[in-house]
């Protein structure tokens, strides 16, 4: 009994590796993939290594240096108080990547709880819970979130509290929608008639059975929270000056559009490259993951 247990886990493992090796191949043919993990892997050196890479404080004003277009000094010039736009952007990238992992973070973690929840008792609770998220997906997540941060006031921790407010709805959908395809399968009847508990049977068994499909939906919301707060935030209500935000940066070069463009194009590139790059990242992984699995 006990040698026949280690061979079906031996076996086991194998086909794993084998799962992982092919879906690692395919991926490394797949150009969405590809050039999706060369942005975001940029943006995340970006990140962490800003403060070697920034050539000045990105707060520092210098009045006589107003509006430079890009030169040796400042690589992308400077904007209307004399600051580094090079700098800035590169400050920037952590704010906006750190607005979009607390609360894509959040927004999976509640999401996934409750999904799984209401899919696998199902009844009244899943009724209710799935009422409230059809309230909120009819409405524009945006303009539930403008609204949170208008009332709430102008802010990075209130926007990033107005779209984890909305934002979780997604996910619970997805993973009620797996719970009930599994919950009735056989491994999970064979959990219950040996006495495990629900609470094992759903974050033993079958949650990680959905943890494809949320790592695909985290890559392709990543960019959508970007942009949703780069958009609260060019209308005033994220982050507030002189913190360097690309969204704010985008705001503040809209009176210099024509005498200065760079001051807004910048931002706005940045902007661009980064929803980009998480939106083919996470095409990318939906079409090798749910291809290698029909």
């Amino acid at each position: 009994m006990g040698q026949n247990m280690i061979s079906k886990n031996i076996k086991k493992t194998k086909t794993n590796r084998l799962l992982i090796l092919k879906t690692l191949k395919k991926l490394a043919k797949n150009k969405h993939f590809i050039i999706g993990a060369a942005i975001v892997s940029a943006i995340l050196f970006i990140c962490i290594f800003a403060p070697l890479l920034a050539p000045h404080d990105p707060v520092e004003q210098n009045l006589e240096n107003r509006l430079l277009r890009p030169n040796i000094q400042y690589p992308l010039g400077t904007d209307n108080l004399g600051r580094c736009i090079l700098s800035r952007l590169l400050y920037g990238a952590r704010v906006s990547m750190g607005i979009a992992a607390i609360v894509v973070a959040i927004n999976a973690t509640t999401g996934a709880f409750i999904g799984l929840v209401s899919g696998y008792f199902g009844g009244f609770a899943d009724s209710f819970i799935m009422r409230i998220v059809d309230i909120l997906l009819s409405l524009p997540a945006i303009i539930l979130a403008l609204l949170i941060a208008g009332i709430l006031g102008p802010s990075l921790l209130n926007i990033m509290l107005a779209m984890t407010i909305v934002g979780w709805t997604g996910y619970a959908r997805v993973v009620r929608s797996i719970v009930l395809s599994l919950k009735n399968r056989e491994f999970v009847e064979a959990e219950v008639a040996m006495g495990a508990s629900p609470f094992r049977i759903m974050f033993y068994h079958i949650l990680p059975n959905t943890f494809t499909s949320i790592l695909v939906l985290v890559t392709l919301s990543i960019g959508y929270v970007i942009l949703a707060a780069s958009a609260l935030s060019f209308i005033g209500l994220g982050s507030q000056p002189p913190a360097a935000e690309w969204g704010s940066m985008l705001s503040s070069g809209r009176a210099f559009m024509r005498s200065a463009p760079h001051v807004m194009i910048f931002p706005g590139l940045a902007i661009m490259l980064s929803v980009m790059g998480f939106n083919f990242l996470g095409n990318g992984l939906r079409d090798v993951i749910f291809n290698s699995n029909s």
